[in-house]
C-alpha cells in the first residue's frame, strides 16, 4: 500500500496541479487544478481507475481559471474544498487551520497561510506540503490584490517554516523549471525571506516587487469564486 503521487503541469500560467490517491482504496484529491488541461486531468483519474474524493483549491487563482466544477460534473461524488475565509458559495467544504481530510489511510491538513490571498490554504500530506502561491521556490507570493498583506505573508511562511525541514515543499506555481524544495532549502535559499530576513526587510522586498497584473485577472478572479461553473469577466 503506497502513495500514488502525480505531479501536472499546465505552461500558459506555469500552474502545478497535484493527483494523489491511496493506491490499494483508489481513493484520491486533486489540488489546483486547471480549465485547460481538465481532460488531460480525468483522463488520468479514469486512466489509473481512482474515485475523486477532493477537489482542492490552495485558494481563489487570479491566472488561470480552475476546473473544479468541471470536475465535480464529471466525478459527482467528489467535494470541492476551499479556505473558510474565502468568500465563495460553490465549495461543498470551507476547511479551517488545523483540520484534516481522509481519503484511503491518508490525511491531508489544512493550514491557513494568508497574505498572497486572505483565504489561502496550504495542505500536508506526509513529508509533503502544497504551498499554493504562499511559499514558492526560492519566492514567495505576491501581496498586491486579493487582500493580500505582506505582513499577513510573513507570519504564514513562519508558519510553514515550522514543518519538519525536510518536508518537500510543492508550489502552485514555478517560473523556472523546478519543481520541489524543501523547507530547509526555503529557510536557508529563499531569496525574499529565507537566512533570517526579518517582517520589516521582508514587507520592503515584497513592497518593491514590480510586477504586472496578471493577464486573466478579471476574468480568472470572478469565474473562481464560482469553481469554475461559468466564464465571467469583470471590467477593469
Amino acid at each position: 500500500m503506497s502513495l500514488i503521487f502525480r505531479p501536472l503541469f499546465e505552461k500558459e500560467s506555469s500552474t502545478y496541479t497535484y493527483l494523489l490517491a491511496d493506491s490499494q482504496t483508489k481513493e484520491a484529491v486533486i489540488i489546483d487544478a486547471v480549465s485547460e488541461t481538465k481532460q488531460r486531468d480525468i483522463g488520468l483519474i479514469e486512466e489509473l481507475g481512482l474515485d475523486l474524493k477532493y477537489i482542492i483549491e490552495t485558494h481563489v487563482h487570479a491566472d488561470h481559471i480552475t476546473s473544479s466544477c468541471p470536475l465535480k460534473d464529471r466525478f459527482s461524488q467528489a467535494q470541492i474544498v476551499l479556505g473558510s475565509a474565502n468568500s465563495v458559495t460553490c465549495a461543498d467544504i470551507l476547511i479551517k487551520d488545523g483540520e484534516s481530510l481522509a481519503f484511503g489511510k491518508y490525511q491531508i491538513k489544512a493550514l491557513s497561510t494568508p497574505g498572497h490571498t486572505d483565504g489561502c490554504m496550504s495542505y500536508v500530506i506526509d513529508d509533503k506540503v502544497f504551498t499554493g502561491d504562499a511559499l514558492l521556490i526560492r519566492s514567495c507570493g505576491r501581496c498586491d490584490f486579493q487582500g493580500g498583506s505582506a505582513k499577513k505573508l510573513y507570519n504564514a511562511i513562519q508558519y510553514l517554516f515550522t514543518l519538519p525541514e525536510a518536508t518537500l515543499v510543492y508550489p502552485a506555481h514555478d517560473y523556472g523549471g523546478r519543481t520541489v524544495s524543501s523547507i530547509w532549502e526555503e529557510k536557508t535559499f529563499n531569496e525574499m525571506i529565507g537566512g533570517g530576513v526579518d517582517q520589516v526587510e521582508f514587507i520592503h522586498r515584497v513592497d518593491a516587487m514590480e510586477l504586472s497584473l496578471p493577464a486573466k485577472i478579471h476574468v480568472a478572479v470572478p469565474s473562481n469564486q464560482v469553481c469554475g461553473s461559468r466564464i465571467i469577466t469583470k471590467e477593469p
